[in-house]
């Protein structure tokens, strides 16, 4: 049975690990999902860690980065960290991040975070379940998460 990982923040300010694991379970409904919330994004590294520790075939992480220098610094140490982690496991982490200054609106900050979160849930099924080359006929779409599709340049 495939195991996936869910690795959400307390300083996020939309539910994101929720939204995750429903796209998951509507994705793949076989499979078992393990949830594990820290605080803040430079404890998503050991979260996501140990969640491959227990079984987990993949992980995606939610965090959300403030606006300043020190939040996004902390954020290129979580980012350095979650590399590190799939390097070390050999597994995807899936790392979904909301920065606060993407948007000054509100609710267009939510519907960032809901479509990220939705569609990297859905990148990490293909991943996991459909294996290695599942995305590969996906690429040079210009697919984006969190906004409208780039598109591809012809």
């Amino acid at each position: 049975m495939r195991k996936y990982g869910v690795a959400d923040t307390t300083f996020s300010r939309v539910d994101m690990g929720s939204v995750a694991i429903n796209t998951i379970k509507k994705e793949d409904p076989e499979a078992e999902i393990a949830r594990y919330t820290v605080p803040g994004i430079k404890d998503l590294p050991v979260a996501a860690k140990r969640l491959i520790e227990e079984g987990c075939d993949g992980v995606i992480t939610l965090g959300w980065v403030g606006k300043t220098m020190l939040d996004k610094y902390s954020y290129l140490a979580t980012s350095i960290g979650l590399i590190t982690v799939q390097i070390l496991t050999s597994k995807h982490v899936i790392d979904v991040t909301v920065h606060e200054d993407e948007s000054e609106d509100l609710e267009k900050l939510k519907e960032i975070a809901i479509d990220r979160a939705t569609k990297h849930a859905r990148n990490l099924v293909k991943l996991v379940r459909d294996g290695k080359n599942s995305l590969t006929p996906l690429a040079g779409k210009g697919l984006r998460q969190g906004y409208k599709d780039a598109g591809p340049i012809d």
